[in-house]
């Protein structure tokens, strides 16, 4: 994919995973001395190394992207040097979109080649369109032909991502079936085909609270190695994905250290895996919970947004009055339900409970 042209790429407010994590791509192509699947840019090992993060021989260090079982990066991985596509399947806030567009950039050197599924997803958009102007003035032809990413990456041998599958209607998701299948795309217009390369593969996200609404056909569900992206396991791994995604993007935004305001982010994690597994921490108290998901990455967009108010309406240290609200705004998706649920935890838990007293007084002022 062509870079900006305005000469601003390095300033681009979310770079691209092969833009941000350039160096340390170029390091792990170095050092890879393993077997590098046709068209890929590195190995499996170093594809699952820059995933996982680790140091080289060479000093240099791979941050993690995906903070969870390893068993579960080297399955994905594998399963992209085959012939089957990869489904990564989980709940809102997963990370599946991150670790898709991840394993895109090591694999292919390029996350761009993407379509993005919604109710009103074309078939051209996985397929191909055309440019109407040279269609009606010559006809069909390859020059009036609009490739989609997905007829791209065939004909290229990279790898071609499709988020949100599920919410694609079933009658385009099933155009996939013969790309995955057969590898090839017939454009009858033309009595055409693009064949793909070795080095083609894809990448779709599905998330598990849409089952019921354009579910998978079992033939297209068949193409798929389908890998499950859980929960973080315990509070402590979550609060370091929080704080590693949060300091990345607070250095995009000149926003304060997050390590000046790691306590509060361990209390917005507490929060919401309390309210999220419907036990206190110590399994002491059974909460409600509310209507809403309060996924990871939801917590990672409270945590930000509280830095931003602490950076241009305080002092530039995170305190419980920068993230109440929102945390108030992620947990009370439904006004009339939602809002007992949080009062009755906030007078049942947060006021009891040894330290949040200022907490509690943040968050009731937002709540009334």
């Amino acid at each position: 994919m062509s870079k900006p042209e305005n000469g601003i790429g390095a300033e681009a407010l979310r770079p691209h995973a092969e833009d941000a994590f350039a160096h340390e791509l170029k390091a792990l192509a170095a050092a890879d001395d393993r077997p590098r699947p046709t068209r890929w840019k590195l190995s499996p090992w170093a594809v699952a190394t820059y995933l996982l993060g680790g140091t080289l021989d060479d000093g240099t260090v791979i941050t993690p992207k995906y903070v969870g079982p390893r068993r579960i990066v080297e399955v994905a991985v594998t399963t992209l040097a085959t012939d089957r596509a990869l489904l990564l399947l989980g709940v809102p806030g997963t990370a599946k979109t991150w670790v898709s567009e991840h394993l895109a950039a090591a694999v292919s050197g390029d996350s761009t080649l993407l379509v993005q599924g919604t109710a009103g997803t074309p078939e051209e958009a996985i397929r191909y369109g055309w440019n109407y102007a040279r269609l009606l003035a010559h006809g069909p032809s390859r020059e009036a032909l609009v490739p989609s990413p997905v007829m791209r990456a065939m004909a290229e041998g990279m790898t071609a991502r499709v988020e949100e599958l599920t919410r694609i209607p079933a009658d385009v998701q099933d155009t996939l079936i013969t790309v995955l299948s057969e590898k090839t795309l017939p454009i009858p217009e033309l009595g055409e085909e693009v064949q793909a390369v070795r080095g083609f593969n894809l990448i779709a996200t599905a998330n598990d609270r849409d089952r019921g609404v354009n579910e998978l056909s079992s033939a297209l569900r068949r193409r798929f190695n389908t890998v499950v992206l859980p929960l973080p396991a315990t509070a402590d791994a979550e609060v370091d994905i929080v704080a590693r995604r949060v300091d990345q993007m607070g250095r995009a935004l000149d926003l304060p250290a997050v390590p000046e305001g790691l306590e509060e982010i361990r209390r917005v994690v507490t929060v919401f895996r309390e309210l999220r597994d419907g036990v206190t921490d110590d399994g002491r108290t059974k909460v409600k919970s509310p209507s809403g998901t309060l996924s990871t990455a939801e917590a990672i967009s409270v945590v930000t947004g509280g830095l931003a108010l602490a950076a241009h309406f305080g002092d530039g240290v995170l305190r419980p009055s920068d993230v109440a609200a929102g945390i108030l705004g992620a947990v009370v998706r439904d006004p009339a339900a939602d809002k007992v649920v949080w009062q009755e935890y906030l007078e049942t838990v947060v006021r009891e409970r040894d330290g949040w007293k200022d907490f509690y007084r943040a968050c009731r002022e937002v709540t009334a």
